[in-house]
């Protein structure tokens, strides 16, 4: 098939990573790419528990699927991480494009959580499995637009960081973040994590976590920053789009 001038400027104008309409699209598969990463890990913890962990027949079954899953899981999490840098950096199109952060001076912090306040929050004892955040509120911070619990995860950690660099450091001996099989989720060594994230000049945290994964070691991180787990609030997507009353660039830290 041979195409003349004039369909070769309306296929290039239709895939010019600038077109608007050409644009939306894109974020929507990247949004949509995130989303299967993060159900897929939630899947698994979703199978895991429904096990009967006294049915031996029934737990040999769920090792064994969770050993295949796992390494599936981790091929494909590696091909989508690299498809989205690739498409990110091809198209200009970045998740974190829609995203706001306050400061507690800051007067944009104050409308972004009167906004918010308007909303239903969501503390961190809450089930968050299949479910997408879009903002969260800090110690009265205030960071919006977010699409998945790993940035959620990122900024947090950020954040506390920010505070007190020290103290992140020192939790690479705690034992509230080794587990009894002597595993850590700090790590100097990226290379001993399934998923690391880099967190400062050398250290590392495990992300190869579900969404209530990722609930539960905030909980454990703020308690030894001495940070109440009630001075954080999620604020839900699904809520949002419901609604339809906030922008897609709304997240808060109070």
């Amino acid at each position: 098939m041979t195409l003349n001038k004039g369909s070769k400027a309306a296929i290039i104008a239709i895939m010019n990573p600038h077109n608007p309409a050409w644009s939306t699209r894109t974020r929507v598969i990247l949004e949509d790419l995130e989303a299967v990463r993060e159900n897929l890990l939630e899947l698994s913890e979703d199978i895991w528990t429904s096990i009967d962990h006294n049915d031996a027949e029934a737990l040999e079954a769920g090792v064994e699927f969770k050993r295949v899953y796992n390494a599936k899981v981790a091929a494909f999490d590696i091909v989508a991480g690299e498809l989205s840098q690739l498409i990110q950096q091809y198209t200009s199109v970045r998740l974190e494009s829609t995203e706001q952060s306050g400061t507690l001076d800051d007067s944009s912090n104050e409308r972004l959580i009167a906004e918010l306040d308007r909303e239903v929050p969501y503390g961190l004892d809450e089930d968050f499995t299949f479910k997408r955040p879009f903002g969260f509120i800090l110690d009265g911070q205030a960071t919006t637009g977010l699409t998945t619990w790993q940035r959620l995860y990122g900024l947090v950690i950020a954040n506390l960081v920010a505070r007190d660099e020290q103290r992140m450091r020192s939790l690479y001996e705690h034992p509230e973040f080794i587990s009894n099989r002597g595993n850590r989720t700090i790590e100097h060594d990226p290379a001993k994590l399934r998923k690391a994230l880099q967190i400062a000049d050398g250290l590392f945290i495990e992300s190869n976590l579900s969404a209530n994964s990722i609930r539960d070691v905030i909980q454990r991180l703020l308690q030894q920053y001495q940070i109440p787990i009630e001075h954080m609030r999620v604020y839900l997507r699904q809520d949002r789009d419901a609604k339809g009353s906030l922008p897609t660039n709304l997240c808060l830290v109070r």
